[in-house]
């Protein structure tokens, strides 16, 4: 999607952020934008904050399914077609993933994993039917890639979610739809709030956060990368078709250490022909879908 301007996105989790990051710059470059967030508060404070630009706010619930649909039809009707889906919203919980409860994967995953589904369900569809082509651009994290012992549930989920995107990636470009994933390592942000949202019937049996650990989480993240320089990173691999869109250069030696790990793995033995004959066959079916973007 080189030419943005004049086309339509909506952003989930787009009032504080990453989200707002990607809305300020989507703006900039002349696109519409339906800003969704789930705190009426933070949807007025990034409305007053844009100023500029068509922006249109709607209050939802990424694990509202309904809601979504609804807050589609709203932008449609605002905007007209969407071409773009920032499956953005997320929050976190810092509990050791040994001691987690049901409620704390439901909560996580509901929101970090299954925001993403309900988006790719809600909007996908929708952008094939107008022929017009499009993106998604879903934000993962660093720890997509990495894995901690601090954030297990949250890290569970964005493996799913970098998942989800690969897939996609090999999916949709027959359609005109591009697809990245967004992989930010600390950002500025007030994500360590996110109790703040948690539903009342998944907070009744939780596995409580390091309080000495939450209390010096607003000084790190006032270190973190700002959600315009992620925006901006963003629209450029819209323009570019960029599947990758990993912004923080401090992880290039961690990563190299993982992947060198992965490969040093695999057996050092020949493979039978047949098994090679369908891997072959899966393989043939990605450079296909790799040739609409050539």
């Amino acid at each position: 999607m080189e030419d943005v301007e004049g086309k339509v996105a909506f952003i989930t989790g787009g009032a504080s952020g990453v989200g707002l990051g990607m809305a300020r710059a989507f703006t900039g470059a002349g696109m519409k934008v339906v800003l969704a967030d789930i705190r009426q508060e933070h949807l007025d404070e990034a409305m007053a904050s844009l100023g500029g630009g068509e922006v249109h706010p709607v209050r939802v619930d990424v694990t509202d399914r309904a809601g979504m649909a609804a807050a589609a039809d709203e932008a449609e009707r605002v905007f007209g077609k969407v071409h773009v889906i920032c499956n953005n919203a997320g929050i976190n919980l810092f509990n050791d993933i040994t001691s987690a409860t049901y409620q704390d994967w439901d909560w996580v995953f509901g929101v970090n994993l299954g925001g993403v589904i309900n988006g790719v369900v809600t909007f996908v569809p929708r952008i094939k039917a107008h022929g017009e082509g499009g993106h998604v651009v879903n934000t993962a994290s660093m720890a997509s890639f990495l894995a901690g012992p601090g954030a297990g549930i949250y890290t569970a989920a964005k493996f799913g979610v970098r998942g989800i995107s690969e897939a996609l990636r090999y999916s949709l470009p027959q359609h005109g739809i591009g697809v990245s994933v967004v992989c930010p390592g600390l950002v500025e942000s007030k994500i360590y709030k996110s109790d703040e949202v948690r539903p009342a019937q998944l907070s009744t049996d939780v596995t409580p956060a390091d309080a000495d650990f939450m209390a010096i989480l607003p000084q790190v993240h006032t270190h973190g990368m700002s959600g315009d320089e992620v925006g901006e990173k963003t629209l450029r691999a819209i323009r570019r078709g960029d599947f990758y869109v990993l912004t923080h250069p401090e992880f290039r030696e961690e990563l190299q250490e993982t992947f060198d790990e992965v490969l040093a793995s695999l057996p050092d033995e020949e493979a039978p022909a047949g098994r090679l004959e369908v891997e072959a066959m899966r393989r043939s079916g990605k450079a296909q879908a790799q040739e609409f973007w050539r």
